[in-house]
């Protein structure tokens, strides 16, 4: 199962600074390996995917190699505010007798931590499976998981065995992005338009605060407005427009055909992208 250790401070409320297990899968029954399975819990943070490959830390001749780590199929790992988001991290290696069993540490910003652990599922890899949630508890106020402060990039650490009782401890060997979900609207009016008219395009852009259980506007964040032509399957870069202080987007265009109109905002290094649904607007002569 994993763990997930919030930051002291890090909630307005609710006083609680370690969050309940959160079971994502059952149990695994630790194989012993002769060396001592205690190590200090280093208080640390869930974009991409894959680093550090090449031989393992502290590794000597005969010990296992961790050659990298692999998070979320090399996807970000996006977090909303309303359901647990579950991803798996696959540490791959080599041994003359195979790995065993892996102990698997995820390090982001302010004290983030997450760990679980799993045996391999072959001879070079072993998955585990994390769960994170920004959520309050089911009937409760009380913090879960995750606060704005813990996203950007997150380290991975491995502690690998393998089948003839060598170890290493490989830090550092992959990272990614632990992401706030972002949302975006958008509205073209008037509709319809006569052509050669000014067509004025809304949207707004929010993302989810891991605070407050909420969703809020992204302010001062660059979003490309798009045109896809009636018939057409491809949209095309119009303009770009930053978002005001509340995340709210405006501008105005010429009516020149039918088509869909959409904000299309690319993420940030703490916040995932979001496309707005087409707006069509109907272009008479």
């Amino acid at each position: 199962m994993s763990l997930f250790a919030a930051p002291t401070g890090a909630r307005p409320n609710g006083g609680r600074d370690i969050a309940p297990l959160i079971a994502t899968a059952p149990a695994l029954p630790r194989k012993p390996v002769g060396r001592a399975t205690f190590r200090g819990v280093v208080v640390g943070a869930v974009v991409v995917l894959l680093a550090g490959a090449g031989a393992s830390a502290d590794a000597a001749p005969g010990d296992p190699v961790v050659s990298g780590a692999t998070v979320n199929s090399g996807h970000d790992v996006i977090v909303g505010i309303t359901r647990n988001v579950v991803f798996p991290v696959t540490v791959t290696g080599s041994d003359d007798s195979g790995l065993s069993f892996a102990d698997v540490d995820l390090k982001g910003p302010h004290g983030g931590f997450y760990t679980t652990d799993a045996f391999c599922e072959t001879a070079t890899a072993c998955t585990t499976v994390f769960t994170a949630n920004a959520h309050p508890a089911p009937g409760s106020d009380d913090p879960v998981d995750l606060a704005n402060a813990n996203a950007g990039t997150w380290s991975v650490d491995a502690l690998v065995d393998a089948n003839d009782g060598g170890s290493v401890f490989a830090p550092g060997v992959g990272s990614f992005g632990l992401k706030r979900a972002a949302r975006l609207t958008v509205n073209a009016s008037p509709e319809p338009v006569a052509k050669g008219a000014r067509i004025t395009v809304t949207g707004k852009l929010v993302r989810a605060n891991w605070d407050t259980y909420r969703y809020a506007g992204y302010a001062g964040r660059a979003v490309k407005l798009q045109f896809r032509p009636k018939g057409g399957s491809t949209y095309t870069t119009v303009a770009t427009v930053k978002t005001s202080n509340t995340g709210t987007l405006r501008t105005t265009v010429k009516a020149v055909k039918d088509g869909y109109w959409r904000w299309n905002f690319s993420g940030s290094t703490t916040t995932g992208p979001a496309k707005a649904a087409g707006d069509y607007v109907d272009v008479r002569p």
